[in-house]
């Protein structure tokens, strides 16, 4: 089909434009597209981990309720009584500065056993004048609650609590402390989050001390990931603070918040989007929603943490806590209060709030103006005017350059912004248009040399499977038939006794016999992109890493052989109903430096793989019939495809090496290995390392547990046979473990 220069101009610029609107809806919010979103993400992940400071917050210290605080003080929630002591310890004498929690205290403490010892006092023992005035002087040791509340007075703590979008059965537990403002006197607070139930303190807790704010957060990303976070909410028409919020006005003496607002898109309204808060001169920037990007320091550790045991057993140093501001919180994985965050996957919560404080502190918040989306669409339009009329006019190689410093350009102005000007922007969607549009010029500038791709990619198309030879046509790959040097996977693969079968068979069985094996084994082949070398009568040669590059080639290779032992048994079934003998197959892969090119004479060529590490490949496929298995890959193979899991077979000189190997059985992926083939590995890596010490007898029990709970399992009756031979002729003293084969 025939194209005129003006068509593929309007239909180049009609393209453009399209994408280029499609981009501009995405940036404004009313089209949203998940997979930019989703790189958006990922940039914005490697930007912050990239900047961040990775110094340690000394003004805020973390008091860990830790694995080692559960193990010495009990399972949580602690008695109360305790935790009163572990706050006068903080402030009598440690004297911090400014106290908060990240737990919630929503049900009363009845350990104490006052509630029992009131139900005898109002019934059987109410005429016990003893008993009632015993009662009247313990009852302030015995209520753990009122012990707490105590400890609470007049002190700067701030209790955390937890909120729900969702409606509960029961919405409101405990006392909500006081609103930081009615949300009906601003319109903004339409768009905060709105939460429909809340868990809250105990109100006797509640009200002791002197603020509180929620630490749930109602805005995680898709992917799960804590990037941003709440400081305000909208429950019940009343506007409340997160807790590190709760903790920095705290520390300023509770100032009043001075909500920075502006005009909503499409709302004549001045007071109906949130911009930001402004307290004593400090200046928070947040999102319409109330939401502020969280300022992470580092990986956790980025504050000192300090075992909540020590605490209650004094024995932190006082220079460690005296005036810090400290979180109570918990990084043990059984109090489920561990996040995913950009810096690190699995994260303590409560550095979470400890990094917004000391962000709200050091006005290290990154922020996203209102302006900056207007910016980020100008962008857009600008690169769409480069694609449609400067692209198309510059030769190749301008125009690569062009494309070039436009991209160091966006990604430099995008990391000003977010490194000076602490201004959070778009990233992947101006540099996933720019490369979209820069390749749509390259597809229309060289239309028709796609034809001589697919030339080339028909150069192989006797060497390789038609799904390769599509994918050569469509890589910007260059490929050549000339030899070469690389890294690559050989497989081969042998049907077991087929010399034997053959005897007892008519030539043309036979040789349907030798189609039904070949044909779904060379499909498998096919399906994990290997190239079949040759049939060597019933045996295959196959490799990955060549023609195309597969950097991937050794994990291709195993899941090849894993799938042939699976279609083995589909074979094995169709001969048993055609009466014809079963056959087995054993399959030999190794990893390493290959000639790969097209090799042969003047009368006869073929594009074949040579080399030490070729025929490493065919000497395991040989040894498979020695130790029982079906599939043996090198130790090379092993350390290129590491998402498998191996049963070590043995350490082996194979004829014609000096150098012994290791080799191994692959066994699956490492997710589908149980947990009982785990404990077998266990057992066989512990019974080799004891051979290989000659510690004889202990590797011989194991060696016989093992053959007892796999009785057909040839691999432990040939250490037994070995041990047995080297108990009375034990090898010599520079033994390193190999045995040597000496046939192929």
């Amino acid at each position: 089909m025939k194209f005129s220069n003006r068509w593929l101009k309007s239909y180049r610029v009609l393209v453009c434009v399209l994408i280029t609107l499609l981009f501009m809806a995405h940036t404004a919010h009313w089209l949203p597209i998940s997979t930019l979103q989703r790189m958006e993400n990922i940039l914005y992940d490697l930007r912050l981990r990239t900047t961040v400071v990775n110094t340690i917050d000394q003004r805020i210290v973390i008091i860990d309720i830790d694995e080692e605080s559960l193990a010495k003080e009990g399972r949580w929630p602690w008695r109360r009584d305790k935790l009163a002591y572990m706050v006068d310890m903080l402030f009598d004498y440690y004297n911090v500065k400014l106290l908060g929690f990240d737990v919630v205290f929503s049900e009363p403490d009845t350990s104490g056993g006052i509630e029992l010892l009131e139900k005898l006092a109002s019934g059987p023992l109410q005429n016990d004048a003893g008993f009632l005035s015993t009662l009247e002087t313990m009852r302030p040791q015995l209520s753990y609650d009122d012990l707490f509340a105590k400890s609470l007075e007049n002190r700067p703590i701030v209790l955390g609590y937890s909120t729900n979008p969702k409606l509960e059965k029961t919405p409101e537990v405990g006392l909500l402390p006081i609103p930081l403002a009615a949300a009906d006197g601003h319109t903004f607070s339409a768009l905060l989050f709105e939460e429909k139930s809340y868990t809250a303190n105990l109100p006797k807790l509640q009200t002791a001390a002197i603020s509180g704010g929620f630490f749930t957060n109602p805005n995680v990303d898709e992917d799960g990931v804590y990037r941003r976070l709440p400081l305000l909410i909208n429950y019940n028409h009343q506007i409340y603070e997160a807790l590190s919020l709760a903790m920095f006005r705290t520390l300023l003496n509770k100032p009043e918040v001075k909500f920075i607002t502006g005009e909503g898109y499409g709302k004549g309204n001045i007071d109906s989007r949130l911009e930001g808060l402004d307290i004593e001169g400090f200046q928070i920037p947040v999102d319409q929603s109330g939401t502020l990007l969280v300022p992470y320091r580092g990986r956790q550790g980025s504050f000192p943490y300090v075992s909540a045991t020590d605490v209650l057993n004094s024995v932190v140093d006082q220079e460690k806590l005296k005036d810090k501001i400290v979180i109570v919180g918990t990084s043990a994985a059984g109090l489920l209060d561990l996040r995913v965050t950009p810096v690190q996957n699995v994260y303590a919560g409560v550095e979470v709030h400890a990094n917004i404080l000391s962000g709200l502190l050091d006005q290290t918040i990154k922020s996203r103006p209102t302006y900056i989306r207007a910016v980020e669409l100008a962008e857009l339009m600008l690169i769409c005017l480069f694609a449609v009329l400067i692209f198309p006019r510059l030769p190749v190689f301008s125009s690569a350059i062009i494309f070039s410093a436009l991209l160091i350009a966006g990604i430099a102005f995008n990391f000003y912004c977010w490194a000076i000007l602490n201004i959070d922007t778009l990233l992947a969607t101006p540099i996933t248009l720019l490369i979209l549009l820069y390749g749509i010029q390259i597809f229309f500038g060289f239309f028709f040399e796609s034809r001589k791709k697919k030339q080339m990619g028909n150069m192989f198309g006797q060497y390789i499977p038609p799904e390769l030879v599509e994918q050569m046509s469509q890589s910007d790959e260059e490929f050549s038939l000339k030899g070469e040097s690389r890294e690559m996977t050989v497989l081969f693969s042998d049907v077991r006794g087929f010399t034997t079968i053959s005897e007892g068979m008519e030539p043309q069985e036979l040789c349907e016999l030798i189609n039904d094996i070949l044909t779904p084994v060379t499909r498998v082949i096919h399906e994990h992109k290997g190239t079949i070398d040759k049939y060597i009568g019933d045996a295959i040669m196959a490799f990955w890493g060549a023609p195309m590059h597969n950097p991937q080639h050794a994990a291709y290779a195993v899941r090849s052989g894993l799938a042939i032992l699976q279609a083995l048994k589909t074979i094995q079934k169709d001969f048993k109903a055609k009466g014809w003998p079963e056959v087995d197959i054993g399959i030999g892969l190794n990893t390493g430096t290959m000639s790969v090119g097209n090799m042969g004479s003047q009368f006869r060529i073929a594009y074949t793989i040579m080399g030490d590490a070729v025929n490493l490949g065919s000497r395991l496929e040989g040894l498979t019939k020695q130790y029982g298995v079906k599939m043996i890959v090198s130790e090379s193979t092993l350390q290129a495809a590491p998402e498998f899991t191996y049963r070590e077979l043995d350490k082996v000189r194979v004829k014609g090496k000096h150098k012994p190997i290791t080799i191994y059985e692959p066994l699956g992926i490492n997710e589908d290995i149980s947990s009982e083939q785990l404990q077998l590995l266990d057992s066989l890596n512990q019974a080799l390392h004891n051979y290989r010490q000659q510690q004889w007898a202990t590797a011989q029990v194991i060696f016989e547990q093992l053959a007892e709970q796999n009785p057909h399992d040839k691999l432990y009756s040939i250490y037994l046979e070995r041990i047995a031979y080297y108990f009375d002729s034990p090898p010599e003293i520079d033994w390193d473990g190999a045995f040597t084969h000496t046939s192929k």
